[in-house]
């Protein structure tokens, strides 16, 4: 039914009429002040350690350990009221910031002179990990993307700052190295993808044989395009025991459209690790079938809302 003009007014003005000479009850009601709650992170896409599947990630094995160590209590000044004392009585992972060409965490209440406490850095570069260590970056919540992004600015920013130096720590450059890597991945700019680059220069001029340092060199060189510069990283984080390393070599094979050394090193990661033959035997029967152009197509989740 269609109201003409004037009937529409007069029913309009009947209802606005009404409204105004209801009563106004007075809201007597106390309400409960408004509670906001952190959102639970979404699980993560891609292994927490890439070196062996089945283990704890690193950062929660490096908690471990430092929960297990002795710990030397030290009461300090507050840094925002210097008249008032903190006890430090729980160990946090700590590591050099120059002049250290290894690996060299430690575990104590509190950083010294050169050092830093990573321990907030270490536990937000894992969680990151989950989500961004290939591209594309895996989020299922564009907020929680947004959330990320934010952090992982803030994060390389400190990191760069400290591998700036020259005679910048082992320890330093492998985070600031990985830092980039993910910020990249999760497109905050082409200046991360020339840092990554210049980090793993630097980082593999100190220990060309260290297996992370080439296994994310191989996988970041092979996902931004650089597939035939990668094999010999990529080889050589095989060879030093990194698991996921092969699902990387085989990716950048299937990239080159070698289908035949894809299907081998997967041939070669299902005798390595045969708790992985399920999905070995099907990235093996898809590449044969030409339907697979991406190892990471197994698990991908929808996209973010």
């Amino acid at each position: 039914m269609t109201l003409k003009p004037l009937a529409f007014a007069v029913v309009a003005a009947t209802l606005l009429s009404a409204c105004s000479s209801a009563p106004i009850k007075p809201n007597n009601t106390k309400k409960d002040p408004i509670v906001f709650t952190e959102p639970d992170i979404t699980p993560p896409f891609y292994a927490l350690n890439p070196f062996n599947y089945d283990a704890p990630p690193p950062f929660e094995i490096n908690l471990q350990k430092a929960a297990a160590q002795p710990v030397t209590k030290m009461v300090v000044s507050k840094s925002d009221d210097p008249s008032k004392t903190l006890t430090l009585d729980v160990n946090r992972l700590i590591i050099p910031t120059v002049n250290s060409k290894e690996r060299s965490l430690k575990f104590a209440a509190l950083a010294g002179e050169n050092e830093i406490d990573i321990t907030e850095i270490d536990d937000f570069l894992q969680l990151v990990e989950g989500k961004a260590r290939h591209y594309p970056p895996r989020f299922t919540e564009r907020q929680e993307r947004k959330g990320f992004e934010a952090k992982l600015k803030e994060v390389t920013q400190q990191l760069d700052t400290l591998a700036s130096k020259d005679n910048a720590s082992f320890d330093v450059l492998v985070r600031a190295f990985k830092a980039s890597v993910m910020a990249r991945n999760l497109d905050l700019g082409s200046v991360y993808t020339t840092k990554s680059l210049n980090y793993a220069q630097r980082i593999l001029k100190i220990n060309k044989e260290d297996a992370e340092a080439n296994f994310w060199f191989g996988f970041g060189l092979s996902e931004g395009g650089g597939q035939r510069e990668a094999i010999p990283y990529l080889d050589k984080a095989m060879k030093a025991g990194v698991q996921e390393a092969y699902l990387s070599a085989a990716n950048n094979y299937i990239a080159m459209e070698q289908k035949k050394n894809a299907i081998q090193v997967l041939k070669n990661y299902k005798i390595k690790y045969p708790q992985e033959a399920e999905v070995a035997d099907r990235l093996i029967t898809e590449i044969e079938k030409q339907g697979r152009w991406n190892v990471w197509q197994v698990l991908n989740p929808p996209k973010a809302k």
